[in-house]
């Protein structure tokens, strides 16, 4: 078996670097070890910068994107009993969208098959070789050999890829909560996403249509999740939320629960000889800052490129300065994702001079231009370069 790009990786990285290969006339193949219907279904984020939602849909795939994506035009600090609008579009002309992931992958998968494109589930990768480039895997019980000029890994935290690289230095920082994730069947209590510090501790309210809710809670990374029946779920909402005004927020069946962990990781280089790392696979960031996904889509745009102008002229000037590129746009949404979460979360460790210290950031951000609009275009995503 032969193609030019190996694809580690069927979420939607792998997918959407299949896509803009294809339509540069560049062959790959991508392997993922889950069935599609467990890839199509899985909850991730749901957050799209400007950036991301543009390449979408120049990639073709923003049909059902522009017809059932939540455009959002700002967001909402929620502290002290009160809420305090930062007016993203306002102050930076761009735009957010709350579109699922899981959506995105549907519309990625239904767009490489009908384009006759080598997706392959249930391939599980076992071993690759970076300089002579191929890709061992398995599949139907079978053991497969795929050769190809480069490979992308874009096969999350827990892949193969990453440890193929030898030499990597690593970052991390583990942050002491987690969050507690629901989707309810539930309109929406809100038009845009409230971010809210309380001293019980973070709350976020976000949605994924006008008919469901996704709402989390700051809890500790120990947690049980049987721990929290729904009734105690929507009381602590209804709390860390609770304003003044008396705002209300409306409850419904929850049909999803977990808890997440919270942590920054970034490895460096995001290369090694033919092998390419991108999303996941080289950096996580809490999900505070809605960067993770949106991270996964500009390294495979950079990569992308990179790749389109080595078979169109043979150079390879952009695939030596691909780490660099991406990592450049890493740490500053890798620092982003960090203030925000430092700047929302009570910390159980912090002394009361640290959270008035907190109290006081938080009314600068919501009452200073200059802070608002730095907020603000780090949210909706900066110009993907490289």
């Amino acid at each position: 078996m032969r193609t030019q790009v190996a694809i580690i990786g069927g979420g939607p990285a792998g997918l959407l670097l299949s896509r803009l290969l294809h339509l540069r006339g560049i062959d790959s193949v991508v392997l993922e070890s889950r069935d599609r219907d467990y890839v199509e279904h899985r909850q991730r984020a749901g957050m799209l910068e400007q950036g991301t939602t543009d390449a979408l849909r120049e990639c073709g795939a923003g049909e059902r994107l522009d017809r059932e994506g939540l455009v959002h035009h700002g967001l909402e600090l929620r502290f002290g009993g009160a809420g305090h609008r930062i007016p993203i579009t306002d102050l930076t002309g761009r735009t957010v969208t709350v579109y699922a992931q899981t959506e995105i992958v549907k519309d990625l998968v239904a767009l490489r098959l009908a384009d006759g494109g080598d997706v392959r589930f249930e391939a599980e990768v076992v071993g690759l070789d970076a300089s002579a480039p191929s890709v061992t895997f398995r599949s139907g019980g079978r053991t497969h050999t795929l050769e190809c000029d480069y490979i992308a890994g874009c096969d999350g935290f827990h892949g193969v890829s990453r440890p193929a690289v030898p030499g990597l230095r690593t970052f991390s920082r583990e942050y002491p909560f987690a969050w507690l994730g629901i989707l309810a069947d539930v309109p929406p209590s809100t038009e845009e996403l409230i971010y809210a510090n309380h001293d019980r501790g973070f709350a976020l309210h976000s949605l994924r249509s006008p008919k469901v809710s996704r709402l989390y809670l700051q809890v500790s990374p120990d947690e049980d999740v049987a721990a929290w029946p729904d009734t105690r779920i929507w009381d602590e909402l209804a709390t860390r939320f609770a304003t003044d005004d008396g705002w209300t927020l409306r409850e419904g069946p929850v049909t999803d629960k977990s808890i997440t962990p919270m942590r920054s990781f970034v490895a460096e280089p995001m290369r090694h000889d033919r092998l390419f790392l991108a999303g996941d696979a080289a950096h996580i960031v809490p999900p505070t800052g809605a960067k993770g996904l949106n991270l996964a889509v500009s390294d495979v745009i950079i990569l992308a490129r990179a790749l389109a102008e080595r078979y169109a002229s043979g150079s390879e000037t952009l695939l030596d300065g691909y780490s660099a590129a991406c990592l450049r746009r890493v740490w500053r949404a890798e620092h982003f994702s960090y203030w925000m979460t430092t700047l929302l979360h009570t910390d159980p460790a912090a002394s009361t001079f640290e959270r008035r210290l907190q109290r006081s950031h938080l009314e600068y951000v919501a009452s200073s231009a200059a802070a608002a609009t730095s907020l603000a275009e780090n949210y909706a995503g900066l110009p993907i370069t490289g």
